[in-house]
């Protein structure tokens, strides 16, 4: 009886000791600057909403926020950077919902699994894609752009970002049109656009946030959107479900995640501290310009979605037969 209440005891001393520890660590976190990574190249959509979103972040955390860009490898040059670090807090990943689950499904030997290794922490902002295509190209609209695919078998060049999502929604329209298309992979899209304006590219799909003024400009001609219904910053752009494609939908979800072996302390803190950033008037404002729909969620939220996500692109993958 003696050693049984010793043995109680001391089991409540240290549950008493966590809870502490976890209180003081979420009390002192963060006390040096953060730092979120990026697998994607600057200018890219994650880019665009990463440096806007860091200042507000930074402002409830007391310390900077620091945006790095790591592109390459179907955004395993990123992702390895956080796994590698220590599960501190300050080294995190900036990325989306699909791109961080597919790159795996479509790279051999991608060396990381982002549901086992990586915890999600917090949701910023979501959109869905537009496609747009060169200007040079007589055509105005998804169905003209169908036609002329069909009439010329491989001729038009496919450009995306390495292991995103907008190069699973290209193989998306292209099994549901019947189109044969060139792909042509790059590190991230915007350098696809740029070559679009140079006139090696064709199509290229991303965050209308980023392409909107091209389109405008009469740079590029956007000729779709992914999401469910009209973007109202955009009304005169269609949807692929009016232009007669419903299964080309889709919508990107940007956030924040970090190793699964981070202390759920520091995770609660972030959610906690981007919930906050996201209620500031400048920070929706920005979001609103670019597009984007500012969306909180919880870190059980965020994994459910992303389990839910990578459920969905997998099949994706599978009734493409795409893969690298």
């Amino acid at each position: 009886m003696i050693r049984r209440r010793a043995l109680i005891t001391t089991l409540a001393a240290g549950c008493l000791a966590a809870g502490f520890a976890g209180s003081v660590l979420a009390q002192t976190y963060p006390s040096q600057p953060v730092r979120l990574v990026l697998p994607y190249t600057a200018g890219s959509p994650n880019d665009v909403v990463a440096r806007l979103f860091a200042p507000f972040l930074s402002e409830e955390l007391g310390q900077p926020v620091v945006v790095e860009n790591r592109p390459g490898g179907g955004t395993a040059v990123g992702a390895n950077a956080v796994l590698q670090a220590e599960p501190d807090g300050y080294t995190l990943l900036f990325s989306n919902s699909p791109s961080h689950l597919i790159a795996p499904l479509i790279t051999q030997g991608f060396p990381s699994e982002p549901l086992k290794d990586f915890k999600p922490i917090a949701t910023v902002g979501a959109s869905s894609n537009g496609i747009i295509i060169s200007s040079k190209l007589p055509i105005k609209t998804v169905q003209e752009f169908v036609a002329y695919a069909k009439a010329h078998p491989g001729k038009l060049n496919f450009g995306y970002g390495q292991g995103t999502q907008p190069q699973l929604v290209g193989e998306m329209f292209k099994m549901a049109a019947g189109i044969d298309l060139a792909n042509v992979p790059y590190k991230g899209g915007m350098q696809a656009v740029t070559d679009m304006l140079g006139g090696r590219i064709d199509i290229n799909i991303g965050a209308p946030g980023t392409l909107l003024k091209l389109h405008q400009s009469g740079k590029v001609r956007m000729i779709g959107y992914t999401g469910t219904k009209r973007n109202k910053g955009m009304p005169d752009i269609p949807t692929m479900v009016e232009s007669g494609y419903p299964s080309v939908v889709s919508t990107t979800y940007y956030g924040i995640l970090g190793r699964a072996d981070l202390p759920q302390e520091i995770v609660d803190r972030l959610n906690q501290a981007t919930a906050k950033a996201l209620k500031a008037k400048g920070l929706q404002d920005g979001l609103d310009r670019i597009l984007f729909q500012p969306v909180t969620m919880s870190p059980q939220d965020m994994a459910d979605l992303f389990a839910k996500e990578q459920e969905r692109w997998a099949k994706v993958v599978k009734a493409t037969g795409f893969g690298m």
